[in-house]
């Protein structure tokens, strides 16, 4: 080899080492301090593109996790209201096998009050919890997404078919159900819809305590359901419950006497419908006639003196306090709101009527429709056998869910291995480096040094 001046090759081949080293070093430093053996695409490209899809997997499956949790968050309220419903069927149940023993003695009317409330509580609840009439928010079929399928439509989402999970009163076979023996007195000749905003509807309801007047006022996003509740609500104190039949006819029911008469501006029944419990034995007497008369319970009788002066609802009173004050208590007269003088004598057990001389001869009716609490306690069964099903699809849900969950963490786990494998750096292994690195850039740097000074050796020829 020749000596030269003008080119320093072994300075060259030391500068260019050094710079190697220098990037070495450099880069062990990067990845030291970003933690990443990846820092840009160069470092590894095609390594690049497969971690990348691997964190693309996980900001996917962690926001499925969420969702999941988030969607058995939800079954779990839904859970919650379907336990609350099932022990207020414990309590129908009761009730009804209470009513429906030929020895009881108490009133049914306080049985069915109770009865009555808990069946308007059953759907307050369902539609609490999104499956009632007025609230179907979770009868629907819940997607879930979770991921990690094979495309976003392929075994990526967890469904919970609620479509036909609703638990209120109609959907579990209860409205319309009582504890009466009395019979259900068709109101209305027709289907009832809602009384329109701004409308009203008003029934007049006779009962022992005399006339009533009910009024339904019509407001926005009424239902039917919902104006049969406030009209029950206003029924109760009268021991007098309403609903829907199968025809969506309005019902009412009682175990004592009582009438009612439509206002007739039209909603929740036919214009100027009018009712009476039929379902008792009845009578009649037609105020405005002075009369005697006679009313007679096994061996108890009660003298009623009426002048024939009275108003409709006095001559009610009067026979009232008559019947009364003679030890007799199953027999009730209300006011015919059908009939501007008429009286109707009510009992669910048999009493005779004659009168004096003035009226007409009374006539007795036999009890039709007599109603059987029996009805309530298979309705109610049939109940939780509905409401088992429902429970039975919120259930399998949660647990398919925490499944899912199980399976996306475990997924999250190996996917953040897999990246890691890939992009994540190896801390001891670049520790290693980064002094071989110094070692080589400080050994580069004397070799050039030295490289630098060999020309110098040249002027040595000279001398």
């Amino acid at each position: 080899m020749s000596i030269s001046i003008q080119t320093n090759v072994t300075s060259l081949v030391a500068q260019n080492n050094l710079s190697l080293n220098n990037i070495f070093q450099q880069n062990t430093i990067t990845q030291l301090t970003s933690g990443y053996r990846i820092n840009k695409s160069g470092d590894d490209a095609a390594g690049l593109a497969i971690a990348n899809t691997y964190r693309n997997n996980l900001a996917e499956m962690n926001q499925g996790i969420l969702n999941a949790n988030s969607a058995v968050s939800q079954l779990q309220i839904v859970d919650g209201g379907l336990s609350n419903i099932s022990q207020m069927l414990d309590r129908l149940k009761t009730l009804s096998a209470e009513s429906a023993s030929g020895t009881f003695t108490g009133n049914r009317s306080t049985l069915d009050n109770e009865y009555q409330t808990l069946l308007t509580e059953i759907d307050r609840q369902a539609n609490n919890i999104g499956l009632g009439s007025t609230n179907t928010t979770n009868m629907q079929n819940l997607s879930v997404y979770i991921g990690g399928g094979q495309d976003a439509n392929t075994n990526s989402s967890v469904n919970i078919d609620l479509t036909k999970g609703g638990v209120g009163s109609v959907d579990l076979g209860l409205n319309g159900t009582s504890l009466l023996t009395a019979g259900k007195v068709t109101v209305g000749t027709q289907a009832a819809v809602a009384v329109a905003a701004a409308a009203s509807e008003t029934f007049t309801v006779g009962t022992a305590s005399g006339s009533q007047v009910i009024t339904i006022n019509g407001q926005n996003g009424d239902t039917v359901q919902g104006q049969v509740q406030e009209l029950n609500a206003q029924l109760a104190v009268y021991g007098i419950t309403a609903s829907l039949d199968a025809t969506g006819k309005l019902q009412m029911q009682s175990g004592s006497a009582f009438t009612v008469l439509e206002g007739g501006q039209g909603g929740l029944t036919a214009a100027a419908d009018h009712a009476t419990n039929t379902g008792l034995i009845n009578s009649s007497y037609t105020s405005g006639v002075a009369e005697s008369l006679k009313v007679t319970v096994g061996g108890t009788t009660a003298t009623i003196a009426l002048a024939g002066t009275e108003t409709q609802d006095q001559a009610a009173q009067i026979i009232n306090a008559g019947l009364k004050a003679a030890g007799i208590t199953g027999v009730t007269a209300v006011t015919d709101e059908n009939t501007a003088a008429g009286v109707s004598l009510e009992s669910a057990s048999a009493f005779t009527a004659t009168h004096g001389a003035g009226n007409t001869a009374l006539t007795i009716n036999a009890a039709t429709s007599i109603g059987n609490p029996n009805v309530a306690i298979n309705a109610v069964t049939a109940a939780v056998q509905a409401l088992g099903t429902v429970q039975g699809i919120v259930g399998a849900g949660e647990n398919d869910l925490q499944y899912a969950i199980q399976l996306a963490q475990s997924q999250v786990t190996n996917y953040s291995a897999a990246q890691s494998a890939i992009r994540d750096a190896d801390i001891a292994a670049q520790a290693a480096n980064l002094t071989k690195a110094q070692v080589l850039q400080q050994a580069s740097m004397a070799a050039m040094a030295q490289a630098n000074s060999s020309s110098s050796a040249v002027l040595k020829l000279f001398q």
